[in-house]
């Protein structure tokens, strides 16, 4: 797959997440995705699969936020099988309080199906907001 089909899944992606239709936004993972978020959050770690990545990330997100996280996506880079995504974030917590939050994606896709995702964002923000 090219650069350009690569950004276009993940903004397909991104636009299937913002519909609610989970479906439909998994279908571009590769179905043993490995998706891996930096530090030492509870939300951190490395997930593995489809079903770990649901159940684990975004089950616990449906715990912990009140209406879910509406994402922005601000820059795309691609080269090659890589995506680089730059985006925000916009939640209020089940505490009623704001979870703002910056991020920075990197996508490796295999056959046109992200295989391997580091997600990069303001840790203290997590653990403060979320614990």
């Amino acid at each position: 797959m090219s650069a350009e089909s690569n950004k276009q899944a993940v903004r397909e992606m991104f636009a299937a997440y913002g519909a609610g239709d989970i479906e439909r936004a998994f279908s571009f993972y590769a179905d043993d995705v490995q998706w891996t978020i930096i530090g030492t959050t509870s939300y951190s770690g490395t997930y593995s699969g489809k079903q770990d990545l649901g159940e684990r990330l975004l089950g616990k997100f449906g715990q912990d936020l009140e209406d879910g996280l509406k994402i922005t996506i601000d820059n795309l880079i691609a080269e090659g099988d890589y995506v680089v995504l730059q985006s925000h974030g916009q939640a209020k917590s089940k505490r009623g309080v704001d979870y703002n939050n910056t991020y920075c994606m990197v996508y490796w896709f295999v056959n046109g199906k992200a295989a391997r995702v580091t997600e990069y964002l303001d840790t203290d923000l997590v653990r403060r907001v979320l614990g």
